[in-house]
Formats: structure tokens, C-alpha cells, sequence
């Protein structure tokens, strides 16, 4: 089985703030913000959700196909996931743009503002789910928004189930766009910022959406997760990170353990398990494809 990964391909450019955005932002001056944070440490990385999380299934091994957009800059990403060995059948060159680019700040205490340029990201609704037989598991991770929207349909009219996690793409959706994901995925996965903003916006609690899906599961950082699933809730506990270096990329390493154990026909608590390993070697790990497999459930 490959499994699809519809989702972004982006540079990150990652700096490291010392201190704390806390101390530098006045709440009572937000209308005339204007400041400036020193980064010592800057690195440029491989990133986006559709690379980070083909990378964490290469290190399960599982085989991998990325439905995803390169800019001109691209050549260089697209060898490095042809050397992982994911089939790059489907990841697209679109010449008239630069690649996503992510721009990461973090403080000391784990904070993050990110700014994005999608550049290429935006073309990649013309990208479409390609009828292939030994795809039958997929993903819609963030991406553009058109292309978010086009994917699930096309999943869904192809019969192939698949997880919903719109992550940072959440606010671009209002609740009848995202009552309609919901309705066409078969597993849905936010963390506990997004499912406060998934509530309010589709006027549902998360018992009454878990009920429109196989399941549902809601991520708590390093207090694990909660799985729900024909009308029971279960607290998956968390793994304790060897040591917290970075915690960019750490959901992409969650959603590749859990499609691995999918892929596996595993249950959905034992999936949400693997996810939490897997979040944990990488909040130890800077880089978001550059850490090591750790055991699985």
C-alpha cells in the first residue's frame, strides 16, 4: 500500500530566539506593535508537511507518494526525497514560483511566530489525486486552500478513506466548509488549539463531530492525546521528550506514525501511541527530517 500525502513542501528557515516574546511584546501597545527579536541561531531546512511526514514514513518504511508543488528552487528538494526513497510520481515543478517558504521564530520557551510565503503551494489544487490502485490510504494535511478542498473531494468520490488534519490551515476554512471535510474524511486529527476553534466555528462539540467520523483525535503536547471513537473517549498518554531542542515539525512526526499504523490496520489508541513516540524523538531532535526511529507500540 503507498499511502498519499496531499500537503505542502516548504523551505524553513528556522531562528532561535533567546529570550521570551512575552517580555518584548506590550499587550496594551498590540495597535502600534513595532519590534525587532535578535536571532543568534539561523538554519535553512527541508520542511512542509507533505516532506516532513514522507520522511517519518520512510523511517517506518512505509512506501510514500507526496501530492505536493515545487517552485524553480525545487531541484534540490526533489532529489532529497528521491535519494529517502519516496515516489515523487506526483510531486509537481511549477516554474513561475519559488517554493513555500516558512519562516520560524522560537523562543525559549517554545513559542513560535511563523510568517509563510506559499509561492508554489498555491498551484497545487492542479495537482490531482492520481487513480492509482495501490493507493488506498491518504492524508490531507495543510496546504493551499484550493487544493485542501479538491483533494478531499477527490479522496472521497475515489473511495480512498483517509485522515483530515488541516493544522494551521484551520482558519482558512469557515464551519460549513469544515462540517463538509469532516463529513468526506474518515479519521479527522487536530491539537487542542484547533479543536477550541473547530468547535466554535461548526457550532459542534467534539463528542457530537467524533460521531461523523471513524474517529477522532485530538493532540495535548506532552500530555498525549485523547482518541475518540464509537462514543468513547480514551486518554493516550504522553511520551516524555529525552530533551526539548525543537518542537517544529513534531505533528508531522505524530501524523506519520499514525498513518503507519493505519496502514497496519492497527487500532486507532495504539496508532495515536506510535504518534506520541515518534513526536517525542523529534521535539529531541533539531530539524524537522533529522531524527531516528525510535521503538513502536
Amino acid at each position: 500500500m503507498t499511502i498519499l500525502v496531499c500537503g505542502s513542501l516548504a523551505f524553513d528557515t528556522i531562528m532561535n530566539f533567546e529570550g521570551r516574546f512575552a517580555d518584548q511584546i506590550l499587550p496594551s501597545q498590540l495597535h502600534i506593535l513595532n519590534v525587532s527579536f535578535l536571532v543568534p541561531g539561523l538554519r535553512r531546512d527541508y520542511g512542509g508537511c507533505a516532506g516532513n511526514i514522507a520522511f517519518g514514513l520512510r523511517l517506518l518504511g512505509a512506501p510514500v507518494a507526496p501530492l505536493a508543488t515545487l517552485g524553480s528552487d525545487g531541484a534540490g528538494y526533489l532529489e532529497r526525497l528521491r535519494a529517502l526513497g519516496v515516489d515523487t510520481t506526483h510531486t509537481r515543478l511549477v516554474d513561475e514560483h519559488y517554493t513555500a517558504q516558512a519562516m520560524i521564530m522560537t523562543d525559549r520557551d517554545n513559542n513560535q511566530i511563523t510568517a509563510f510565503h506559499p509561492g508554489a503551494m498555491s498551484s497545487a489544487h492542479l495537482n490531482p489525486v492520481p487513480a492509482r490502485s495501490d493507493i488506498r490510504l491518504a492524508i490531507v494535511a495543510p496546504d493551499g486552500r484550493d487544493a485542501m478542498i479538491s483533494h478531499a473531494q477527490q479522496l472521497k468520490a475515489a473511495g480512498i478513506p483517509f485522515v483530515f488534519d488541516p493544522g494551521q490551515g484551520l482558519p482558512m476554512f469557515n464551519g460549513e466548509e469544515l462540517l463538509r471535510f469532516i463529513d468526506q474524511a474518515t479519521w479527522v486529527t487536530v491539537n487542542d488549539y484547533e479543536a477550541r476553534m473547530l468547535c466554535e466555528r461548526t457550532g459542534l462539540d467534539l463528542d457530537a463531530l467524533a460521531a461523523r467520523v471513524k474517529g477522532l483525535i485530538v493532540t495535548l503536547g506532552d500530555q498525549g492525546c485523547e482518541v475518540r471513537e464509537g462514543g468513547r473517549t480514551t486518554h493516550v498518554p504522553g511520551l516524555k521528550a529525552d530533551a526539548v531542542v525543537d518542537p517544529t515539525g513534531c505533528g508531522d512526526a505524530f501524523r506519520a506514525a499514525l498513518l503507519h499504523g493505519l496502514a497496519q490496520g492497527w487500532d486507532l489508541a495504539r496508532c495515536a501511541e506510535a504518534g506520541n513516540r515518534m513526536g517525542a524523538a523529534k521535539i529531541a531532535t533539531r530539524g524537522c527530517q533529522n531524527y531516528a526511529l525510535p521503538a513502536m507500540p
